[in-house]
């Protein structure tokens, strides 16, 4: 048998194949562990992102004075404390409304039994013991019947070809020929869109009491009230929201069952935009939209000019040039954090993720120093401490060299993919570091939406945002929603002007 002979070169090109067919699957395999590691701490670990740096632990690049520093704080001053015994109360942490009402029971003995057992005399009240409890009262019903009295005329009844008849004036309805209140229309509202209580369990309590209240009127309810008086100040709320210069915005899924050209397992999606810190009277709305196509915040939006906070999703750089968009360093210091947990936990620090995520601490510790002065001092003091840092945190990030697959290679390259944003925060003494204030407030739909799951219909789902929206701004500007919708319910129908019913007038 003949021996096939092998050339130097074919032996070297078949060893470079197999070096980098190698390469490849040690990459596969890196990426592979980062994400068994990264899933068993999300399913096992700490929700929170919060490192040694913010316990206040000595782990960080940078000096423990500067971290733990406040520039706004003032000198405190020295004084003698005496020495007390703290009285140890039941309720320690808990804290009840001081006008809440008080039931008393009164216990006493009678005048037989208070004769003294040893010689037979009188005993007098010495003294009193009191126990306090709390009592919780279930929801009530009851029916508001409205009697309006209708008076005539008893000369011209017997005189008179014509009587004139005057009826009592009476309030007009919340629902024109239905039976709901306006308490009990913002009752179920904030239910479900507060407590998140679908309709079917608010069904269920009704029907534990004996009142057959079926979720298809509730439903009914909500959406004819939605249309005729929550709708207009919805209206009005995004066109002063417009108006600011600085605002916030993020969008979470939603699942639509009957929409049009569109499968009933499909996702459509909530967008919402906010007011920033600085604004007197704070907005949160809601917009429901079936894509997350950028033609949806270009709509939304057309009437804003300003700055405006948000993630790194490329719906919002497509906006018009009017429009800036302040990029979040709280999303980058995420990345940062997701590759640091999907190390070993004896490699975790010191490591290149764990040096960005200081970065990115050191700068949100500047924020929280600058947090009671100005915006004009804000803007100024950025420019001294936080332009320099913010460059060298970059130039770090591009010295770098990582694998761009890997978990901290994709952190790298989000930072320089996104870095003409995230550098605008420097732009306005006014903006944030972060889009942490959108993400606050789009959370409470997502909680709501674990307990409902769906929306039925388009309509239905538009209906959502608006509630949410009223809600929502209604406990930003310190209102109790219930009492605020029940407000609106009650004036809107008879005559009330969309202006004063805003939920942040008092």
């Amino acid at each position: 048998m003949e021996k096939q002979e092998i050339s130097v070169d074919s032996l070297l090109i078949v060893i470079d194949k197999l070096k980098d067919e190698n390469e490849q699957l040690r990459q596969q395999n890196q990426w592979l562990i980062e994400q068994i590691r990264l899933s068993k701490h999300r399913q096992f670990g700490a929700s929170s992102e919060q490192t040694a740096v913010n316990g206040g632990e000595q782990t960080s690049l940078f000096n423990e004075a500067e971290q733990c520093a406040d520039l706004t704080a003032l000198e405190p001053l020295i004084t003698e404390v005496k020495a007390y015994r703290r009285k140890r109360t039941r309720l320690t942490t808990d804290k009840l409304p001081e006008d809440l009402p008080v039931e008393t029971l009164l216990y006493t003995i009678s005048d037989e039994d208070r004769i003294c057992p040893d010689c037979g005399s009188e005993m007098h009240k010495m003294g009193e013991n009191c126990r306090e409890e709390l009592v919780l009262i279930p929801a009530t019903a009851k029916i508001r019947r409205h009697l309006t009295y209708v008076y005539s005329c008893r000369h011209c009844e017997r005189h008179a070809e014509s009587v004139p008849i005057i009826e009592a004036e009476l309030p007009e309805p919340v629902i024109k020929g239905g039976m709901a209140s306006p308490e009990a229309i913002a009752h179920i509202a904030t239910q479900k869109f507060v407590m998140g209580s679908p309709l079917y369990r608010q069904e269920q309590e009704w029907n534990s009491q004996g009142i057959l209240l079926s979720r298809q009127t509730m439903s009914n309810w909500l959406m004819k009230a939605c249309e005729d008086w929550l709708k207009p100040i919805y209206e009005e709320m995004k066109r002063q929201l417009c108006a600011f210069d600085v605002l916030h915005a993020d969008e979470t899924t939603l699942q639509v069952l009957h929409e049009d050209e569109k499968s009933a397992k499909s996702k459509s999606y909530m967008w919402l935009y906010r007011t920033s810190g600085d604004a007197q009277q704070q907005i949160v709305l809601y917009d429901y939209q079936k894509s997350r196509g950028r033609e949806n915040p270009k709509r939304f939006l057309k009437d804003f000019s300003g700055f405006l906070h948000a993630d790194g999703y490329d719906a919002y750089h497509a906006l018009p040039n009017g429009i800036t968009v302040v990029g979040c360093w709280a999303h980058l210091r995420r990345k940062f954090d997701e590759a640091m947990k999907s190390l070993p936990k004896d490699r975790q620090r010191p490591s290149s993720a764990s040096d960005g995520i200081d970065f990115c601490d050191k700068l949100f510790l500047f924020e929280k120093q600058f947090a009671k002065i100005t915006p004009e001092e804000r803007f100024k003091e950025r420019q001294r401490v936080s332009l320099p840092l913010m460059e060298e945190f970059f130039a770090w990030a591009d010295s770098l060299n990582v694998l761009p697959q890997c978990l901290l290679g994709k952190a790298v390259t989000y930072s320089q993919n996104q870095r003409k944003y995230l550098k605008n925060f420097l732009l306005d003494g006014r903006l944030e570091l972060s889009n942490n204030r959108a993400e606050r407030s789009i959370k409470p739909f997502v909680i709501g939406r674990k307990n409902w799951l769906f929306a039925n219909t388009k309509k239905g789902a538009t209906a959502s945002a608006i509630y949410y929206s009223l809600i929502m701004t209604a406990k930003e500007n310190g209102l109790n929603p219930f009492e605020y919708l029940a407000r609106v319910f009650s004036q809107a129908p008879n005559g009330a002007k969309t202006t004063h019913l805003l939920p942040w007038k008092p």
